[in-house]
């Protein structure tokens, strides 16, 4: 990852052309409701998923040490669609010939540096079934630190920008309440909201991990 010298901006929003498009396609679906009705909807796909039917996983992360309380693992980062800094469980789109669980411990090593057991996998997790049939899974990962361990590096693919926080997760609802509150109160114009189990997002005005303190 290179170094941060500037704030992240939102240069121009336009039309996507399907030709263009890499990641995602938009679908037309012919359907009949319950009435018998003739109805048409619109819906965006991932082009990524493959033979195991799920799009990407979100890892919970729970790290346990010999002196501290157990915690788990945040990362910051700035996602253009919302244009805000997102306050998120590690994810990633899952690859070809990859398990849930194989995935979760790939993108959990590369995101924080971070490597553990996997602890439980949740069943398919959809966020607006209304605009998209992308989906997920919760993978859980036990961590296992030991006395005077140092932060792992991270192994970032090219313009990925990340932060990790490690939070008790006995602070971790006040702490996000706290940013939720401080967004709201400064009228910001999108209010931290939750998305999903894996993702609460808005725009809080980060400067860095520092705030979390």
């Amino acid at each position: 990852m290179s170094s941060t010298t500037q704030s992240p901006q939102i240069r121009r929003i336009s039309p996507l052309s399907p030709s263009e498009a890499k990641w995602t396609q938009l679908n037309k679906i012919e359907w009949t409701d319950q009435t018998g009705r003739e109805r048409i909807w619109e819906a965006a796909s991932r082009k990524t998923r493959g033979k195991t039917g799920i799009d990407a996983v979100a890892i919970a992360p729970i790290l346990r040490h010999p002196s501290r309380p157990a915690s788990t693992l945040l990362v910051l980062q700035y996602r253009p669609p919302v244009q805000a800094m997102c306050v998120e469980f590690p994810a990633g789109l899952i690859d070809e010939g990859e398990s849930p669980e194989e995935a979760a411990v790939r993108e959990l090593k590369e995101e924080t540096g971070y490597a553990g057991t996997v602890l439980d996998c949740s069943p398919t997790i959809v966020a607006d079934p209304g605009l998209t049939d992308a989906n997920m899974q919760m993978v859980t990962i036990e961590i296992n630190l030991k006395e005077g361990d140092k932060e792992p590096e991270q192994h970032l693919d090219e313009g990925e920008h990340i932060q990790r926080v490690i939070v008790p997760l006995t602070e971790l609802y006040d702490k996000l309440q706290a940013k939720a509150d401080w967004a709201e109160q400064h009228s910001l114009k999108k209010k931290a909201r939750l998305l999903m189990p894996d993702c609460i997002t808005g725009r809080w005005g980060f400067t860095g991990a520092s705030d979390w303190a």
